[in-house]
């Protein structure tokens, strides 16, 4: 888990705008990252980060890059290769590579970008917008303490950050919080068609899987209880949540298909970095 975050970066290139690299964006400018000294790089921004950029300065797909302390890499996994030759291009001798591409390895990024030195790893989750995030992150020995105090910030200005000893578990935690967001999403729209088929009006259904969804995350990230001792907390003996949740825990219930849906995400991190 992070320490209190040290400063942003002075200055800061953003390769990909994506949902991602745009969500993280958000949340460094609301941390206070310099939009004045933030360059962006991307071949189809969407007219959000457009006006984003010409509204607070940020340099956006200039001809000549400028040398940044930080470089972010966050397009596609599957376009690495391709744009390689450029990305190479933007890192000088002292940049450090934050890379949030799902799959691919350090290794991987260092032959593939020859300039790379200092490179840390990293999955962050689309709720980093919101300053929400959940990061997972791990560097290489050539990163030096300054400099992971430079990208501990950057990932703290969006959430909580877990630093890895070993870079082989960032492919879980893709599969856990990096995915995890999409997890819960459904969980809520499967709450509310389920209300559908129990009779409820279906805005009234969405309202109320929604607040419900929500309210429990504010409840469980505000609480020092341990998740299984609130549901528990909640769960009386031979009621109607007890009854709920005897389906939901049997055993080819929720636990199981979300093992089998980490697993999955997992081993499709590993298939991207070939």
């Amino acid at each position: 888990m992070t320490d209190a975050p040290g400063r942003l970066p002075s200055s800061l290139t953003l390769v990909g705008a994506g949902k991602m690299g745009g969500s993280m964006l958000a949340g460094w400018l609301a941390g206070g990252l310099d939009p004045r000294r933030t360059t962006l790089i991307d071949p189809a921004p969407a007219p959000e980060i457009v006006a984003l950029c010409e509204a607070r300065g940020l340099g956006l797909n200039p001809a000549a890059p400028p040398a940044s302390e930080v470089v972010v890499l966050a397009i596609k996994p599957q376009g690495l290769a391709a744009a390689a030759p450029a990305l190479d291009a933007l890192l000088g001798p002292d940049a450090l590579l934050v890379s949030i591409l799902a799959g691919k390895t350090i290794a991987d990024l260092r032959t593939r970008l020859p300039s790379a030195r200092a490179v840390v790893r990293a999955m962050p989750n689309l709720p980093a917008s919101i300053g929400r995030g959940a990061t997972g992150a791990a560097a290489n020995a050539e990163v030096s303490a300054d400099q992971r105090d430079r990208a501990d910030a950057l990932l703290a200005a969006t959430g909580l950050v877990e630093w890895l000893a070993d870079e082989a578990l960032i492919d879980a935690v893709t599969a856990v919080s990096g995915s995890g967001p999409a997890y819960v999403f459904l969980l809520a729209e499967a709450l509310a068609e389920a209300g559908v088929a129990a009779g409820l009006p279906p805005e009234t259904a969405a309202r109320l899987a929604r607040a419900t969804v929500a309210g429990s995350g504010a409840l469980l990230d505000g609480s020092p209880v341990a998740a299984d001792a609130l549901r528990r907390n909640v769960t009386s003996p031979g009621g109607t949540t007890a009854a709920g949740l005897a389906v939901l825990m049997r055993a080819d219930g929720m636990a199981a298909l979300l093992r089998e849906a980490v697993a999955a995400a997992k081993r499709r991190a590993g298939e991207l970095a070939g």
